[in-house]
């Protein structure tokens, strides 16, 4: 009996193996289809193993709900809920998620009733449900690919990398935070983080629909109402604009970056940035609003000035009592301040009649949250702008805010905080004559003692600086032979004169270090050899090491250099003014003799040509890095088209203009050719047409015309020139029918081959989707028309969203032909050592 028993239990286990090798293994997938809904037992996993989604319940709730989540991180915390205000009770056990019979994703309970769907319009009932490495759970059609529906316009209380939260006015779309209502129930809350519609839009959080705390303005770079000097709080934000579309999006990128960032509302009303620590096995909390008392809209009520470092932390402006005496000894401070002597315009006639009555003047307080409520006045620059405000009754302060410009105040000045001075920006506070009073005097008599005291420091200082001058000019010979250059030997300096020419001209130079040369000189080891970068139009580019360490790329103007004086010029007033962290940091410059030198940040990864266009180096530019580099070039001409304190057109971008830091971020360089816009200004002509052929749209290079679709054309040719990996203007490496890389592009788009343009390198990395986005985002920008090519904000906007795009027309690619047989041939003196050509010729 015992062996028999032995005998079947063998036979068993043995038929139970053949079982288990005969039946297939249940694999984990990230797609959904009508055949393959998903069951409570089963969960979508990302290809790349990143996000997870799943039915969850959180904490004590008896409900059921779908979730998205980071599979590898174990302190599971739910990113996104689909059904939040859908649940199902936990004892269903029958639910699933699925795509129905008209391609909507649906959610279904046991009783197979819908509970939820997408509900969208679908071009076929061929859709799947993708879960993709990003953690965007999306609805797409499984033919062509069309997203109808995707989770990342509908956030939940997470803001994860690559998502977006603003609106759309065209559309009626809005995309914001809001809170879980507690951390059992994911139901949407009071508190609800997004954008203003003001210009510049501000970042705010509601509660209730009412402000609890105000981020200030977007300068371009930051928030300015946020004092954070590591901008833990913006590190990845960025603010796109579209003013056709009537749209303005903030995007949140951390794509570069090896850890886990997210931004998160809690049921408590805070805002967190949590950055997830691997060695700790922990979410790290490295910045919070609000912070502080101080942080909490109007805490000190109108004209109240709150510092959460002061004796007391509410405080009435100069000018201005509190509104109530006793409320304000209570320490209720809502009620604000009121002010003690009406302004000029507002006293009554008799006052007015008495002929004593003074001009109201203007008060600086440095270093403050500015007031909400501003009005933005895009056509007025400083002087306009003071000017502006004092010709107006109603407006009671202005300032002026790089980045922005002119903003002016009417009525009550509401939630202004002290931060530290590096922290914050001036207010112009409009006072009646009587309130400025002693200080205001006192102010006169320091004017005129200062003025006195300067002017004989600055009669010693030019002695002592002509003392210097002539000690150094009698003994540079000895010197010069170190550096082999004639050219540093003179009897006077009028370089700067010559160059300068104007007072302005000064005061913009005065805003931007200078370095002395012998400095430079150590730095870079005499300019040796070794320690050259590389060459350009301007001259060469050598690789240094200031006095305290830091590492800098200096730029010298080369003597027969095809851009001169009025380039150099032109580079340090515009790049000084500008800051965006896609853009080159100007450190400082050099003015000696014939020497003209710029002192820029030295970034490790040189240009981006060194790398796109070496057989061997291109390999180290993986899909995700170009895409992220794209990004980042499209960026920073959105800033200088659209958001910086000035309207730029840089007029020469192209791959050896684009830097790369450690990381790969891009940062647009060489600003010697670019041009400024008034804002209402849309075209402009010039007869000395300057570039690099291959890049040039045809309206300047035949015309002399250019715009900011000059540069969104340069924009498309390198975007095509970093999907497929080669210049734009090698023409061996296409066919004879093929003009350039823009007639090949127009080709393998108009034939549905997009994927032969990518670069071989890419086989392995490549997203399909995003390449093929990329092709045709770029074939728009290189249109012949001007009026046909998007905006930057449009590409942007395109680029970090899955919105419809037009379809492109033939782009003007054989105007490359037309180049070389009439122009290339009047610049064969002028070409740089990497083959870029830069010509002057007249525009038709």
């Amino acid at each position: 009996m015992g062996i028999r028993n032995r005998f079947a239990c063998v036979f068993l286990s043995f038929s139970l193996f053949l079982f288990f090798l005969m039946v297939p293994s249940e694999s984990a997938t990230d797609t959904i289809t009508q055949s393959q809904p998903m069951s409570i037992a089963q969960t979508l996993i990302s290809s790349g193993q990143v996000f997870e989604l799943g039915f969850f319940t959180p904490g004590n709730s008896s409900n059921l709900y779908i979730g998205i989540w980071y599979k590898n991180i174990p302190a599971r915390r739910v990113l996104w809920v689909l059904n939040r205000e859908n649940p199902i009770p936990a004892s269903d056990n029958a639910s699933s998620l699925t795509i129905g019979s008209d391609g909507n994703l649906r959610l279904l309970d046991g009783k197979r009733n819908t509970v939820w769907s997408t509900n969208v319009s679908v071009p076929s009932n061929k859709t799947i449900a993708v879960l993709s490495d990003n953690g965007d759970f999306v609805l797409e059609d499984n033919a062509t690919g069309w997203i109808s529906w995707e989770s990342f316009k509908y956030p939940s209380d997470t803001f994860l990398s690559g998502m977006m939260i603003g609106f759309n006015n065209n559309t009626g779309e809005k995309r914001f935070l809001s809170s879980w209502k507690t951390d059992d129930n994911p139901s949407p809350s009071k508190y609800v983080l997004g954008l203003t519609q003001d210009a510049p839009p501000q970042v705010i959080f509601w509660n209730d629909s009412k402000p609890t705390w105000i981020g200030g303005p977007w300068d371009g770079w930051k928030f300015i109402g946020i004092p954070d000097r590591g901008q833990g709080y913006s590190n990845g934000l960025n603010v796109i604009q579209d003013t056709q579309q009537q749209s303005v999006f903030l995007s949140f990128n951390m794509y570069n970056t090896s850890g886990v960032t997210i931004i998160v509302v809690t049921p408590e009303g805070i805002v967190k940035t949590m950055v997830w620590v691997e060695q700790t096995k922990s979410w790290y909390v490295n910045w919070v609003a609000p912070a502080n008392p101080c942080d909490v809209y109007g805490y000190c009520g109108p004209n109240g000035v709150c510092n959460k470092n002061g004796s007391s932390i509410c405080q009435c402006l100069k000018g201005f009592v509190p509104n109530s005496i006793e409320d304000w000894r209570n320490g209720n401070w809502t009620g604000g301040c009121v002010r003690r002597t009406e302004l000029l315009c507002q006293m009554n006639v008799t006052s007015l009649a008495s002929g004593k009555a003074k001009n109201d003047g203007f008060l600086k307080l440095s270093g403050l949250k500015l007031p909400d409520h501003f009005v933005y006045m895009y056509n007025q620059d400083s002087s306009g702008c003071q000017q502006w405000c004092l010709s107006n009754c109603s407006c009671v302060a202005y300032a002026i805010v790089t980045g922005i410009g002119c903003m002016v105040w009417v009525g009550s000045l509401l939630d202004i905080q002290q931060f530290a001075i590096v922290d914050g920006d001036d207010l112009f506070l409009r006072l009646a004559y009587a309130d400025l009073g002693e200080n205001h005097e006192r102010k006169k008599v320091i004017i005129v003692v200062s003025i006195t005291t300067i002017s004989v420091l600055l009669l010693f200082g030019v002695f002592l600086f002509s003392l210097c001058r002539w000690w150094r000019c009698n003994h540079r010979v000895k010197r010069s032979s170190k550096v082999k250059s004639s050219a540093l030997i003179t009897t006077r300096d009028t370089s700067q004169d010559s160059i300068w020419g104007n007072h302005a001209t000064h005061l913009e130079l005065s805003e931007l270090p200078m370095i002395d040369f012998d400095k430079i000189l150590v730095a870079t080891d005499n300019f040796s050899g070794a320690n050259k970068l590389g060459e350009g139009g301007f001259g060469p580019v050598y690789k240094g090491k200031l006095e305290d360490g830091q590492k800098v790329a200096v730029k010298r103007l080369s003597s027969h250099s095809g851009q001169g004086a009025e380039e150099f010029k032109n580079e340090i007033i515009l790049i000084s003014k500008l800051r965006h962290r896609n853009l080159v940091r100007l450190l400082g410059c050099c003015i000696e003799g014939d020497e003209k030198l710029l002192v820029y940040e030295y970034l490790t990864n040189r240009s981006l040509d060194t790398f796109l266009f070496d057989a061997e180096k291109r390999e180290q530019l993986d899909w995700a890095k170009r895409f992220h580099i794209i990004q980042g070039i499209a960026r920073g001409l959105l800033y200088l088209h659209r958001d910086s304190c000035l309207r730029v057109i840089h007029r020469d971008l192209k791959a050896s203009n684009i830097l790369l830091d450690d990381n790969m971020n891009p940062k647009i360089s060489d600003f010697g050719l670019a041009r400024t816009f008034q804002l209402t200004q849309e075209l402009a002509n010039t007869h000395r047409v300057m570039g690099t052929f291959g890049y040039m749209s045809p309206e300047y290079a035949m015309e002399g015309l250019f715009s900011e679709k000059s540069d969104v054309f340069s924009f498309g040719v390198l975007l095509l020139e970093i999907v497929n990996g080669t210049r734009s203007t090698s023409l061996h490496h296409y066919d004879e029918k093929h003009h350039n890389l823009l007639g090949y592009a127009w080709q393998m788009w108009n034939e549905s081959r997009s994927l032969d343009l990518v670069d071989e390198a890419l086989a392995d990395s490549c997203s399909h989707s995003e390449v093929v986005k990329c092709i045709h985002i770029g074939l728009l920008c290189v249109q012949d028309h001007a009026t046909d090519r998007p905006t930057m904000s449009t590409v942007v906007l395109m680029l970090s969203s899955e919105m419809e795009i037009p379809l492109p027309k033939q782009p003007a690619f054989t105007i490359q032909s037309l180049l070389d047989s009439d122009l290339r041939s009047q610049c064969n003196n002028i070409c740089s050592t990497n083959g870029d050509i830069i010509s002057t010729i007249e525009g038709r």
